[in-house]
């Protein structure tokens, strides 16, 4: 694998201890003559400016956003964050700020692209399982907590304003407030001391939210299904903010392209704790691991808020330092949040959405309900559920015993109904499968139709559907074989 040109070298450390925060000026770091120092001086540590706290009523506050639009709009004439889809990412440039103030990497630990655009650390070396890796200082972490205590009264307003559209958005409040930070921040431009961080982030963004129209009639039931959740709670946190309660410019929150950029950079960027109460945080560099089925290293948060993350397996040279985004077993889930496909995708959802009220009944999940991408074999949960649809539809005695049978794990009974009526339940199951194939095979050819450059995610979308098609077509093959 090539590595990048530029390598930032420290001092090797391997315990938590080793990791107290530096002086800027401490360490030595190599950068390229090119690249800006985005106003951090190696001589000094810069202070963050203080968090503006409004206590205001959502009245008075409509007023405290016309005096503080008034001075944001200089800063935004001055704003060098370009969104633009395609601006390169200054990742370097967050690399010699976040050093300066205090991240510090175990040795040949670097940041790494192969296309400009996805960026992740790597391990240059081997690193043994125990090892620590990163430090975050809580000096630069965003928290949903700390956007409370910045923005007063002024943020509750918007947060009532939110629920009260929708009751379920209550348990989302910390993205919410996350996403309002990273607006707050925007704004400032060069004045934020995070803009080397918010320089050096993706544009451009693959998940749910991100999707056209378009993209959503090329999507299967259930990818639609999360994408559109995830594209309405959007929509309501963007409501809420241009209700005019949050100090921000209206220049800011009426431009789609600004707030979506700042839901997508909360959304997928986040680590989320429950001590000492529940928490979304944002810990740049942190924020720069990939996803894997078995990751190799583990974030915690210590209770002063400060970032550590040790590995949990051994790490090769050039290997990706990667951690778990969700649950492995469901890649669905996390191409609607994050908008990718993994590798090493070893199971997906047998997409019986239409059979939504008897997996509650039974007492099922999602990740229950599999099928195996690399045999197509069928979980029993999914045998169970079909079957347990035909019981209801024709012998309702049949199907209570049935129910009883699975949530009391009497597997003979269970057994017994199988056999019974294995034949009913097999030709369900083959017409579920024909016809999630004949749904994907028009939707994948839907979706290449489109023209890339006004619909770039086609890719990412046909990758979803074809493993889908791959994996059913599997399954496909054994139901045919057992009858």
């Amino acid at each position: 694998m090539k590595l990048s040109s530029v390598i930032f070298s420290f001092g090797t450390f391997a315990s938590v201890s080793a990791f107290a925060p530096l002086h800027p000026g401490s360490r030595h770091v190599a950068i390229t003559a090119n690249q800006r120092n985005n106003n951090v001086n190696n001589n000094r540590h810069v202070k963050f400016n203080k968090p503006i706290i409004s206590t205001a009523s959502p009245s008075s506050s409509c007023l405290s956003v016309a005096s503080y639009g008034t001075n944001m709009n200089m800063n935004m004439n001055m704003n060098s964050i370009s969104l633009e889809e395609w601006t390169q990412r200054d990742v370097y440039g967050m690399e010699e700020w976040a050093t300066n103030y205090g991240v510090q990497k175990y040795d040949g630990v670097e940041l790494f692209t192969s296309d400009g655009e996805d960026w992740q650390l790597i391990s240059n070396g081997y690193v043994p399982a125990g090892t620590s890796v990163l430090f975050v200082p809580a000096d630069i972490v965003l928290s949903s907590d700390g956007v409370v205590a910045e923005f007063g009264g002024s943020l509750e307003a918007a947060e009532n304003a939110l629920v009260a559209m929708d009751q379920g958005t209550a348990r989302r409040l910390p993205l919410f407030r996350l996403m309002v930070k990273i607006l707050a921040e925007y704004e400032k431009g060069e004045e934020s001391p995070w803009f080397p961080w918010l320089n050096s982030l993706p544009r451009r963004f693959y998940n749910g939210v991100s999707m056209t129209d378009a993209c959503f009639e090329c999507l299967p039931p259930y990818a639609a299904i999360l994408s559109m959740n995830e594209r309405n709670t959007y929509s309501r946190f963007v409501n809420a903010i241009r209700k005019g309660f949050v100090p921000l410019n209206p220049e800011t929150i009426n431009d789609d392209g600004v707030v979506k950029w700042a839901y997508n950079v909360a959304l997928t960027r986040f680590h989320e704790i429950w001590e000492p109460s529940r928490q979304k945080l944002i810990a740049p560099m942190a924020d720069m691991f990939n996803h894997n089925t078995n990751p190799n290293v583990e974030i915690t948060v210590d209770p002063q808020g400060n970032f550590l993350v040790n590995t949990i397996a051994d790490v090769q040279p050039g290997s990706p330092l990667t951690i778990s985004l969700g649950d492995p077993t469901n890649p669905t889930p996390l191409f609607a949040q994050y908008g990718f496909l993994y590798d090493d995708c070893k199971t997906i959802f047998c997409k019986a959405i239409h059979l939504e009220q008897q997996i509650q009944d039974l007492g099922y999940d999602f990740k229950d309900l599999l099928f195996q991408t690399e045999t197509g074999e069928i979980a029993p949960q999914v045998w169970d559920i079909f079957l347990y649809k035909i019981l209801q539809d024709n012998d309702q005695n049949a199907a209570d015993q049935f129910y009883v049978a699975c949530k009391t794990n009497d597997e003979d009974t269970k057994q017994q109904y199988h056999d019974y009526y294995f034949q009913y339940t097999l030709q369900d199951l083959k017409n579920h499968v024909y016809s999630i194939l004949g749904e994907v095979d028009q939707l994948t050819m839907k979706a290449q139709s489109y023209d890339l450059e006004t619909h770039p995610r086609v890719p990412v979308i046909v990758a979803h559907n074809n493993l889908v098609r791959d994996t059913f077509s599997m399954t496909q093959q054994l139901l045919e074989a057992m009858g």
